[in-house]
């Protein structure tokens, strides 16, 4: 095993051994809290060009099978990790996941003070990375560190068309046909259109460049916008989409990414967080009811509004519907009138809790009103 090291773009400096692919890879260095749900967190497109962090001092002990992929590939830049697992132990395992990111070219670290890292990120903020190992880890730090901050930033970077669909592709419901729904790709997971078809829903997944007549030959009951990776004040083709869906009057969810597409939409702005929230145990108050939900979440930007607020838009009242019970990040906006709405987190829980699956029973409640 080879050494390998990792540079952050303020110079501080952590070395360990290879873990994965030996080579070179730069991206955004950021944490995920979750104990659980490795390989889903992998696959993630929301993911892409993030160097991820695992708090979780043991990584791979359940190695890597062929159910739990939530897009075609590995997504991450590059992976660190404090304690690999010695061997993996699961009926399902078909491989290793050292194997796997080895497999898919995807470069890591391993043996490192992770504590440390994220508390170093926590507290100066998520930040260019990269990971050098093999012959790569061979040249100075100040060489290491030129690269490092010679990549573009997160903010700013236009990556929904990258890991977008190329073209249409249909999931047939589960049981009885109730709707049709088509999923604007902004990065979806597999999981998402699982969920809709578990209660009777086709989703045809179009790509992020998608046009409303494209749209409305489909004949859809709903419009989904998905998940995604990059910066929401690149998106001005998915903005104007949507409105245009507003306009048509066609219900419409989004998640996450989508979430801060609908936000714009309405007239809200985006910002660049600290830190982000990347977990499974994120709590967030619904202000409608009260009810807490503890969530999945993977986002660096949010909206910016406050818990409650109404605000007025071309497409009748809508109002911040939900905000994190840690940090008051608004973590849901919706019309007034019901007939659009989007959260902040992951309703799918791939991995995570459960808490938040009702959402895809109000959507198709909003359906079957319309």
């Amino acid at each position: 095993m080879s050494d390998a090291v990792m540079v952050l773009e303020d110079g501080r400096v952590f070395r360990g051994a290879a873990y994965g692919a030996e080579g070179e890879t730069l991206g955004e260095a950021v944490f995920c809290t979750a104990m659980t749900g490795y390989q889903e967190t992998l696959t993630d497109p929301s993911y892409h060009r993030q160097i991820v962090v695992a708090t979780a001092p043991q990584i791979g002990n359940t190695g890597w099978n062929d159910e739990d992929d939530e897009s075609g590939r590995i997504w991450v830049a590059g992976y660190a990790v404090r304690d690999p697992a010695r061997r993996a132990s699961n009926w399902r395992a078909t491989t290793t996941l050292p194997e796997e990111l080895r497999r898919q070219n995807v470069v890591g670290i391993s043996g490192i003070d992770t504590r440390a890292l994220v508390r170093h990120l926590r507290t100066r903020g998520s930040m260019k990375a990269g990971i050098f190992s093999g012959s790569a880890a061979a040249a100075s730090v100040d060489d290491l560190l030129a690269r490092v901050t010679g990549q573009p930033t997160m903010l700013g970077a236009d990556l929904a068309e990258e890991v977008s669909t190329d073209g249409l592709y249909t999931i047939e419901p589960t049981g009885e046909h109730r709707f049709t729904v088509v999923a604007v790709d902004l990065g979806i997971k597999t999981n998402t259109p699982r969920m809709f078809a578990e209660r009777g829903i086709r989703v045809h997944v179009v790509p992020s460049n998608v046009t409303l007549d494209r749209i409305k030959e489909l004949k859809p009951d709903g419009v989904f916008l998905s998940n995604g990776p990059g910066d929401p004040a690149t998106q001005d083709g998915a903005v104007d989409l949507t409105k245009a869906v507003l306009g048509e009057g066609i219900p419409l969810f989004g998640i996450c990414f989508g979430n801060q597409i609908l936000g714009r939409a309405l007239g809200l702005k985006t910002y660049k967080m600290k830190f982000g929230h990347r977990g499974i145990n994120v709590p967030v108050v619904d202000h409608a009811t009260g009810q807490i939900s503890i969530t999945a979440q993977n986002h660096g930007f949010a909206l910016e509004g406050a818990a409650g607020q109404r605000f007025d838009t071309p497409f009748g009242a809508a109002e911040v519907s939900h905000t994190c019970a840690n940090d008051g990040t608004v973590e849901g906006v919706r019309l007034v009138d019901g007939r659009a709405f989007s959260v902040q987190y992951h309703p799918e829980a791939a991995a995570g809790p459960h808490d938040a699956a009702y959402l895809f029973d109000r959507f198709a409640g909003l359906m079957e009103g319309a």
